[in-house]
Formats: C-alpha cells, structure tokens, sequence
C-alpha cells in the first residue's frame, strides 16, 4: 500500500456510518484522501461512527442506496476518483425478517452505485464488498476460491451472490477494454471473511453480541460453538481493498476481477473457542452459556482462499487470531475507559501499518 497514492485522491464510500466504512474513513483519513460518504444513519446506538468521531473525518451526506437519483446527483457533485462501496444489509439473521428489503438494498443498491459511476464518469476504479457468503456453500472443509459458483441459502448470502453477477455483467458489458484500448474504469469485488475489531455494535454478530454483555457484566450467550468461520481483524481485509484500488487504478485490465481476503488456516476457529478467548481476555470473572433456542438456517463452516490475492497483489495476513482479539477486546477496554477513541482508533492502524 502506498501512502502517496492515496494524498488528495477524492474517495467515496457508501455505507461510511457502518463498522467497516468507519474504519476505512478513519485510515483514509490518516493517508490524506478527500473523503466523501452517503449512507443512511448509523445502524447502532452507540456505532464506531459517533464513538470515534468519524464524522469529522469526511463530507457526509444522509441517503438510502436505493434512491438512485439523490445518489446519482452525490457521485455527480463529489466527482470521486475512487469508490468504496460497502451500503449494505449485512446480517444473516435480519434478511430473514426482511427478505425483500434485503434484496433491495444489496442488489439493486450495487446496480444505483456501478451505474451512477458509469454515468458521471470521474471514478478510475470501483471496489465492491461483498461477502464470503457469496458461494454456494457445501458445507465442505475446502476452502472456496474465486471461480466456485456463487449461492446462497438464505436471503443476505443470496443476495450478495447476486452482487457479484450484477458486477460481473457491468464489467463485461461496459468497462471491458475494446481492442487496445484502456477500460473506462476498473471495476473488482471482494470477499472477506468474519471480520472484527472495535466498535462494532451489530445485532446478531459474535463478537458485538460478546462485548455487550462483558461491558454490562453479564455472562455471553452463543449459538453454534462448534460452527467454524473465518475470523480476522478488519484492518485485514481493508488492507487488501486499499492494496487492490492502487492496482486498479494504474493497470484496471489486468486486476479487475474478483478476490478473496481471507485469513491464514490459524484464523479459522470454531466459535467456542473464539468466545472463551474474550472472556479470559477480559476478566478471570467472564464466562458464556449457549443458548438453546433453535434459529433459521446459518452455515456451519465457511473457509476462504486468499491465493490469488496473495500471489497476483502481494498482499497477505498480518495478524494471528490472537493479535485481532487483543486488538479487539483492548479498544472495547479503552471505550469503557473513557479514553478518546479516534486517537485510539488512529494508533491501532498505525501499529498495524508498521506490522510486516
């Protein structure tokens, strides 16, 4: 990743109030990027946005992704060189509540963005966050690459898999290179693990579920502690989406295309063992239950293979499961704390910047 390129580039991410756009607006903001941001309110109370004051890191502008003329007249007015689209509905357990809303805000809200970028014509280059839950999943122990079919069992999966048909007909259709000539844009999608970290306050999530309980004192309620997922920190995957936007811009025919960022095989654990790892982190008092109530369907194990990102964009895991969960747990003990929690926040970034 190279800070220079990102100094007074003009950058737009949709979904900038939620936990990753927070993050990534928090470390575009360190490397000097012109920040811009449409999305709705933040989807908790408290969120990342309004504890880390992300805010005042970016030009903010309140709208719902399936509005496509107010987004249209934002990308428009913003001019962005490059986009970040993360607006989304991104849980499992909520699509199930909200099918069609689900559909409507993954689907066609990816539809409102590529199209408006086409439209205005400044963006050099697109990254469009996905899901791993993209894949038809097998529930095997092979990890899925980039070329396995995508799928999805319930409405979120379904839906993100449905994303990446939506970019892959408008790359094909549209910003494919004709002859010798350069592509109009750059246009990739991404899929990343379980991500987590601090200031993350969604429902129905582990790790938020986790910290809101141990914060009020009260013991952990889980689901599934045998399901495996990917685990990793979130500046894992926004490292990669950074690494991948440089390349687009300079060479977008050679790295358009989809990739997977996920963590190392240490990473995958079952959700047992990632629960008893916070609660010893936290207190020698902290404990969990599981929860008996049976729920809709939910993968039970979910791998990824990062090989193409590793070996076409060089980039790679920085972090063991461990570092992501002391970096996690550390940033809840310091919001507990009181502290200032942009500085906070700046210094996490800045440590794993320096990580090799």
């Amino acid at each position: 990743m190279q800070a220079e390129f990102w100094r007074g580039k003009r950058v737009l991410i949709t979904g900038h109030t939620g936990f990753k756009g927070g993050w990534l607006t928090l470390w575009l903001n360190r490397l000097g990027s012109v920040l811009s941001g449409y999305s709705l309110a933040p989807p908790t109370v408290p969120s990342l946005f309004d504890v880390a004051g992300v805010g005042a890191c970016i030009e903010s502008q309140t709208g719902d992704i399936a509005d496509f003329d107010r987004l249209l007249n934002c990308v428009a007015r913003v001019q962005p060189d490059v986009i970040f689209h993360m607006a989304a509905q991104s849980l499992v357990r909520a699509s199930y509540q909200d099918p069609v809303g689900t559909f409507r805000t993954n689907v066609l809200g990816t539809v409102h963005v590529i199209e408006a970028a086409r439209q205005v014509g400044s963006a050099k280059c697109i990254v469009n966050i996905t899901s791993d839950k993209c894949y038809e999943n097998r529930e095997t122990s092979t990890p899925y690459r980039e070329t396995d079919p995508m799928g999805g069992h319930d409405p979120y999966s379904s839906s993100k898999g449905c994303a990446e048909l939506v970019a892959a007909s408008y790359r094909r259709s549209f910003f494919e290179p004709k002859g010798a000539e350069r592509p109009s844009m750059g246009l990739a999608t991404v899929r990343a693990g379980n991500v987590i970290g601090g200031g993350d306050w969604g429902t129905d999530r582990l790790v938020p579920d986790c910290m809101r309980a141990l914060l009020a004192g009260r013991k952990a309620l889980i689901r599934n502690p045998t399901a495996i997922r990917p685990w990793q920190h979130v500046l894992e995957p926004l490292s990669g989406y950074l690494l991948l936007a440089e390349r687009l811009w300079e060479r977008p025919a050679d790295f358009a295309g989809a990739y997977n960022f996920g963590p190392c095989d240490q990473g995958m654990q079952p959700v047992g063992w990632i629960v008893e790892r916070m609660c010893a982190l936290w207190s020698a008092e902290a404990g969990y239950e599981i929860q008996q109530q049976a729920g809709p369907h939910e993968a039970h194990s979910l791998r990824l293979d990062s090989t193409l990102a590793r070996e076409k964009l060089g980039w790679k895991s920085r972090l063991q499961i461990e570092d992501a969960l002391d970096m996690t747990v550390d940033w809840f003990r310091a919001y507990q704390a009181g502290n200032a929690m942009r500085e906070f926040s700046n210094r996490q970034i800045e440590t794993y910047e320096h990580k090799s």
